[in-house]
């Protein structure tokens, strides 16, 4: 009867769905059914409402931890990946990343005050993603042909997870000419970098 209700609130949820583009999309997550095939829905920042559908093969994690998608709750930010399935209205999600809230910043203290350390890492806030297709790729940087941004240089760590299929691969199963989406960031240079690389086409869920 949920599921029921959220489709009487918002009649052009069928619409939006069908001319969504393929990628990533985050949001807050209104409903998550566990069923066979679960669905989720969520709410993106200009208010739209969007529905999927998962299943066992989905790739969920919230705080670099796997999880089972269906223990996604409702008020938690998501960020999804998703692809169209031919005949079906509902997009199947190939993963989902829970977004931790950033805590506010502490005030800084006289006794807090350092030097700067290049050494000390940057957190992996991962805020930036781009689609494209990789033209060039080496053991430390990935050269992605993007729409949004035109050709980009980004730096790929030792922790850069890479995910093919919904499933976590080897760096060497990353190839050139492969369409990618990239959750990146920001380093203390200020310097693109990969924290995830995902690509390849889902299996129709059975």
């Amino acid at each position: 009867m949920r599921a029921l209700g959220v489709w009487l609130l918002f009649p052009g949820l069928l619409l939006s769905q069908s001319h969504q583009n393929a990628g990533l999309v985050r949001g807050v997550v209104l409903e998550c059914e566990a069923k066979p095939d679960g669905e989720l829905s969520i709410r993106t920042a200009d208010n739209q409402v969007l529905r999927y559908r998962f299943d066992h093969k989905t790739y969920a994690e919230r705080e670099d931890h796997l999880i089972d998608a269906a223990r996604i709750q409702p008020g938690e930010q998501v960020e999804v990946v998703s692809d169209s399935v031919p005949g079906s209205l509902l997009r199947y999600i190939r993963t989902i990343h829970v977004v931790e809230p950033t805590p506010p910043p502490r005030p800084l203290t006289q006794g807090r005050l350092r030097a700067y350390n290049p050494n000390l890492d940057t957190v992996r806030t991962g805020n930036l993603t781009y689609s494209g297709v990789v033209f060039r790729l080496s053991a430390e940087h990935l050269l992605v042909h993007t729409r949004e941004a035109g050709d980009l240089t980004i730096q790929l760590r030792k922790d850069t997870r890479y995910i093919q299929d919904g499933q976590v691969v080897e760096a060497a199963d990353l190839k050139a000419n492969m369409r990618v989406f990239i959750r990146a960031g920001k380093d203390l240079y200020n310097e693109l970098e990969a924290y995830q690389v995902i690509w390849g086409k889902i299996l129709t869920p059975q």
